[in-house]
């Protein structure tokens, strides 16, 4: 174990957290998009908060245990091109956002631009390249059906995490404290 630094308790439980409501809003919180098997999904949202609040290990976690369990309970077995997309999502939404000191109550515009710029290229790299490429290569799909479905639900994502994890982003950090803005009294 030397030089390899373990997942702290709080992380760990932030992916068990992840994982449970990422289930959750996938079964209550999805809205057809009119194309076959492919949804307007809030858990995105849900996943690009939890990435940036506790990194890119929690995010490729939580999109991979969440969207596997949500899979096996909806529909019978997971969907594993899709899983693999949505870990790959998260995982790159925490490495391109672990600079915004969202902890420190710090979330203004500039944080606000970040944010969403690395969780469109996530959401792009997970749902326009990834999805559909998994999707030809383990299930044989058709190019045309994939590269829609995932060109649909990347765009459905980027537009949930962009309003719905801006404003959960924005909420979190109005909880939290200022760096440098307690003074001792005398």
């Amino acid at each position: 174990m030397a030089g390899r630094k373990a997942l702290s308790i709080k992380t760990i439980v932030a992916i068990g957290i992840g994982s449970a409501l990422f289930v959750i809003l996938g079964r209550f919180g999805s809205i057809p998009s009119g194309i076959p098997n492919t949804n307007i999904e809030t858990t995105y949202a849900l996943l690009a908060l939890f990435a940036l609040l506790y990194g890119p290990a929690a995010g490729l976690l939580i999109g991979l245990i969440g969207h596997t369990l949500k899979d096996a309970i909806l529909y019978g077995s997971p969907w594993f091109s899709w899983v693999i997309a949505s870990a790959i999502a998260g995982l790159i939404i925490g490495l391109l956002t672990r600079t915004i000191a969202i902890h420190d109550g710090e979330f203004g515009k500039k944080e606000i631009i970040r944010f969403n710029l690395a969780q469109i290229a996530a959401n792009a790299v997970a749902w326009f390249i990834a999805a559909p490429l998994l999707d030809i290569a383990i299930y044989a799909e058709p190019a045309n059906k994939v590269f829609t479905q995932g060109l649909i639900a990347g765009a459905a994502n980027m537009v949930a995490a962009g309003v719905i994890g801006t404003l959960l982003a924005i909420a979190y950090a109005k909880t939290r404290t200022k760096q440098g803005s307690l003074t001792k009294e005398a």
